[in-house]
């Protein structure tokens, strides 16, 4: 069996860096975390849809390019080495996926072509506070195709035009289209520890909601969506490890301490060894993934968990030894180390934190082995 990228794939993976170096340097990204005003980069989104990514996973018929969702991956991989800040994984990994997923024809024809174009900004809208979200946790509902309720913290809510919202009605969950300029939403930013990927606070008062999927499909579409953007969260936080043990390897090779280098030092050798097989492990379970998401296996839930798992951990682990490796100065505003250490921080809540994806993987190797 063949583990790797296809040469077009490899290709694809090189265009990709080459786009964001020249078009997402970190003092791009600093623009935008410096300027309250801004939260995220217009100038890139408009970049990147012209390039055809925001539809890489969209069927050629509704405007996409109909590549799949193996080079969505290469993409996804990319973007988390170069801190991208857009909101591509809100846009593209949820509303996208759940509208190809489950959106009858007439969504589909609407909103994907518009979606490839960058004309929509999603936004998905599960919590309500602190802690998981759950069947008891949710109090937003749904009457006669109005919605009622609060979303918090809603990632992308500030700059997003259409939410995909977790509602009840009658009681039974299900997920809506929220035309986010329509009469009866409000929004408030809310403070985040990565202000290039910032979260607000949505308030709904008779909104007008379209359903999608079937009625009470709620949270079996959600942790459908989850899943596959799981996958392809982790390929962002493979990218962005990646990136971290460049800088502290190419720190630590510079870097003189005692008249030595401090790469020829025990402990540094430690943290870089340590950091590089924390990445292999996020590759390996990442590709797992990617396999499963593009062939439609029935592993994908297992799949998706352990890439989510070992994904978040590694980018954790990256940018917090990145930052030690530098030592003092990796701690100040100046050194690029902590544009990564907060999207890795962002990246890790975004689709549900760690503890419930671990809660979630153990609970489907009980199932697959009762069976």
């Amino acid at each position: 069996m063949n583990f790797d990228f296809s040469d077009d794939q490899k290709f694809l993976k090189s265009e990709a860096r080459k786009f964001l170096e020249a078009n997402s340097s970190t003092a791009q990204v600093r623009k935008v975390l410096d300027e309250d005003a801004r939260s995220h980069d217009e100038a890139l989104w408009k970049a990147v849809a012209a390039q055809g990514w925001l539809g890489a996973a969209i069927p050629e018929e509704y405007g996409g390019l109909g590549l799949g969702h193996l080079e969505l991956c290469v993409i996804a991989e990319e973007l988390g080495r170069a801190v991208a800040p857009i909101p591509f994984a809100s846009t593209v990994y949820m509303l996208a996926e759940a509208i190809m997923l489950a959106g009858d024809e007439a969504q589909k024809a609407e909103l994907l072509p518009k979606i490839a174009a960058g004309e929509v900004i999603g936004a998905l809208a599960t919590s309500e506070g602190p802690g998981p979200v759950s069947p008891g946790s949710i109090q937003a509902t749904v009457t006669g195709g109005k919605l009622t309720g609060t979303k918090l913290p809603v990632t992308d809510g500030d700059v997003a035009t259409l939410a995909l919202v977790l509602a009840k009605e009658n009681g039974q969950a299900g997920l809506y289209l929220v035309d986010l300029a329509a009469e009866g939403v409000a929004r408030e930013a809310l403070q985040t520890l990565d202000p290039t990927r910032d979260a607000a606070k949505l308030s709904f008062n008779g909104a007008a909601a379209r359903r999608l999927g079937g009625a009470g499909e709620g949270f079996s579409l959600l942790e459908q969506v989850l899943d596959r953007a799981a996958v392809l969260l982790a390929f962002e936080q493979v990218g962005g490890a990646d990136r971290c043990l460049e800088m502290a390897k190419a720190y630590a090779l510079e870097r003189y301490a005692f008249g030595r280098v401090i790469a020829s030092y025990q402990a540094i050798k430690h943290k870089l060894a340590d950091m590089y097989v924390k990445n292999e492990l996020a590759r390996s379970n990442a590709y797992y993934g990617a396999w499963a998401l593009n062939t439609g296996a029935a592993e994908l839930p297992v799949a998706a968990s352990a890439a989510r798992i070992s994904g978040s951990e590694a980018y954790w682990f990256a940018a917090k030894e990145n930052i030690q490796t530098h030592g003092g100065i990796g701690f100040t505003w100046e050194m690029d180390c902590h544009l990564f250490y907060r999207r890795s921080r962002q990246l890790a809540l975004v689709a549900g934190a760690p503890r419930v994806w671990k809660e979630r993987l153990v609970s489907q190797l009980e199932r697959r082995n009762a069976a």
